[in-house]
């Protein structure tokens, strides 16, 4: 690995002259200037950016924590998040916590070792062992968090029982997020407000985890408890597929005896056919304006909007019924 020393012996300047080129910090003239880039170039030196954000005593770097990078949702969202921040001149550091606490806890040790300059987080937690660095929560907000950016998880769940309660359900099951997972409540609280108003019955089934490798064995644990289920409202587009493959395994024909409806809008749902029903929220756009967010609160020290809701939206396809005739 080529040191500092090196391009310095190259460009036939001192170690100081390099250092100050590089971190632009003091005066170098524009003949040394050109002389020491030629060296980096030609010795393909790479400055150590830990070492240089504890002498500038500013980093480049930011910290990105996801729940499950299996889930499709959060690679959108992560997406979102790493140009928001290459656009503002940052690195992003990914940990994936895989619903583990315990290794959450691990990558902020990680992060703090690594001087981040701020973390993004879709996981559950504060951030308090960061020493007072500037946080940011994704989606799975809490209502006490100060800066944040998630979707309308309320409106979301009302336009997915509607969806239902308009095309005829005889047995409608809502399939519950975790307890752990803040949206999970505020999204059951939509469903239901909805489903009231319409004088609909519905059972819950309450999803221990959103984790990828767990949706068929919870499909079929759904059918063991809900063998008659017609109408279902899924708790993400994940677990949506499982119970929708589940079904046509059980010779349920879809949407005709067996119609449901997912939550995220994932790619796959409209390529694949029957084609998911299911409510848009923007993940790349969560990312990205959680990543602006932050970036700004790091270069100005104030933001005007502290916490962000983004719209959500109704996307029907094959997996519903047609609505009924006198809607």
């Amino acid at each position: 690995m080529t040191t500092i020393k090196e391009v310095a012996k190259l460009a036939g300047v001192s170690v100081a002259t390099v250092s100050r080129a590089l971190n632009n910090s003091g005066y170098v003239s524009e003949a040394t200037r050109i002389k020491v880039e030629a060296a980096v170039k030609e010795l393909n030196f790479y400055p150590n950016e830990v070492a240089r954000s504890l002498y500038q005593k500013k980093s480049k770097l930011i910290g990105l924590l996801l729940p499950d990078i299996a889930n499709p949702f959060f690679p959108l969202m992560a997406k979102g998040v790493e140009d928001g921040v290459n656009q503002r001149g940052y690195s992003l550091l990914l940990g994936n916590v895989e619903d583990d606490e315990e290794k959450g806890k691990e990558y902020l040790k990680i992060f703090a070792q690594n001087n981040i300059a701020g973390v993004i987080s879709a996981v559950k937690g504060d951030g308090k062992d960061l020493r007072n660095m500037p946080f940011v929560m994704l989606d799975r907000v809490e209502s006490n968090r100060d800066f944040a950016v998630h979707s309308d998880d309320y409106t979301g769940g009302m336009l997915a029982a509607e969806a239902i309660a308009k095309r005829n359900p005889k047995e409608i099951v809502i399939m519950v997020g975790p307890k752990e997972v803040p949206s999970s409540a505020i999204r059951l609280a939509g469903n239901e407000k909805v489903l009231k108003e319409y004088q609909l019955a519905y059972g819950l089934f309450q999803t221990p985890s959103f984790k990828f490798e767990l949706a068929e064995q919870t499909a079929e644990q759904f059918f063991e408890a809900f063998p008659l289920a017609d109408s279902v409202i899924a708790s993400n587009d994940v677990y949506a597929l499982a119970v929708m493959k589940e079904a046509i395994k059980r010779g349920r024909r879809i949407p005709e005896e067996f119609q449901i409806i997912g939550y995220d809008d994932m790619p796959f749902s409209r390529m694949m056919y029957p084609g998911l029903s299911t409510i848009a929220q923007p993940a790349y756009e969560i990312g990205f304006k959680g990543a602006l967010l932050l970036c700004d609160i790091l270069e100005k020290g104030f933001v005007a909007n502290s916490r962000i809701q983004l719209p959500v939206t109704l996307k029907i396809r094959e997996s519903v019924r047609e609505k009924d005739e006198d809607e």
